[in-house]
């Protein structure tokens, strides 16, 4: 499946319930991972059981990754994928499976940041759901790496990498995850990413551009609270990424969400099949309640 954004071509997947008719029209939900992933990592796997559970349930790559179009390659860069999840939902609008008054948006982790943004100015989409959300300001940034003198280094590290790829065209990777490298993107025993019987697939390739580092921690992902009016449900661990964030991000929304908190690590929500399992439950519930026949 095919479709695109600001004229690069997006690869994807509509995961379709297994006895969905043909000419019948399912509430629908594009499903989009944590930063710097592909399609088939833990994207695919909430996609997959909200389709059992009778949704139509995209999954894509942004630009820059994975099958999709798309200059620089691995830039994570939260500007360019919400404009990326706003064409999807452009893309379901039209898809002949799919009610276009019926959509949701699922984010993991990051993309709970830029599903938020997204859905918070397009009235088409009408209900959120935001699974192990990383949401982040400037004050959690710097508690996250290493203060501001860590942030500073990297946005310094960023922008020079941004200034040669203007100049040569060449951009800068390092890795996304490493046990030993400390310039990753991701340092430590994060077996998810590194495993290649879990997240360490092939098509995810394990690079992220330096460039990225000025936007992705300048970005606030708090700041789309406060205009999202959609029917939202957070779904998270105190054991997991800043759950700080996602606690203010709930604060701050003019209509309170429903939050439910449970057991395990960041890491559980990407592929424990019980997390996995009771997190798309809980997914289906709430969308199968905001997207109900019109």
């Amino acid at each position: 499946m095919r479709f695109s954004s600001q004229g690069a071509e997006l690869v994807g997947l509509v995961h379709l319930p297994a006895g969905a008719r043909e000419g019948e029209r399912l509430p629908a939900v594009a499903v989009l991972g944590s930063w710097t992933t592909v399609k088939e990592q833990m994207a695919s796997l909430y996609a997959q059981r909200l389709a059992s559970a009778g949704f139509a349930a995209l999954t894509f790559d942004f630009r820059g990754f994975g099958e999709s179009e798309g200059t620089p390659r691995h830039e994570e860069s939260p500007a360019r994928k919400i404009e990326d999840i706003r064409a999807a939902v452009a893309f379901l609008s039209t898809h002949p499976a799919v009610d276009a008054g019926r959509l949701g948006l699922v984010g993991i982790c990051a993309s709970s940041g830029y599903i938020a943004a997204a859905a918070a100015d397009d009235a088409r989409v009408r209900s959120a759901v935001m699974v192990a959300p990383w949401l982040h300001d400037a004050a959690l940034a710097a508690a996250v790496y290493g203060g501001p003198e860590g942030v500073a280094d990297r946005v310094r590290k960023g922008r020079e990498a941004r200034a040669r790829f203007a100049s040569t065209g060449e951009v800068i990777h390092v890795p996304a995850v490493s046990t030993t490298d400390a310039s990753a993107a991701m340092v430590g025993p994060f077996d998810y990413y590194l495993d290649v019987r879990r997240g360490g697939i092939p098509q995810w390739g394990n690079r992220f551009a330096v460039m990225s580092w000025p936007e992705w921690l300048e970005f606030n992902a708090l700041a789309s609270a406060p205009r999202l009016r959609a029917p939202t449900l957070i779904v998270h661990s105190e054991e997991g990424a800043i759950p700080d964030g996602a606690r203010r991000f709930a604060a701050a929304m003019p209509v309170a969400p429903r939050v439910v908190w449970m057991p395990g690590t960041q890491f559980h929500f990407y592929d424990d099949p019980a997390t996995v399992d009771w997190a798309s439950q809980e997914a289906a519930a709430h969308l199968r309640a905001t997207l109900s026949q019109r």
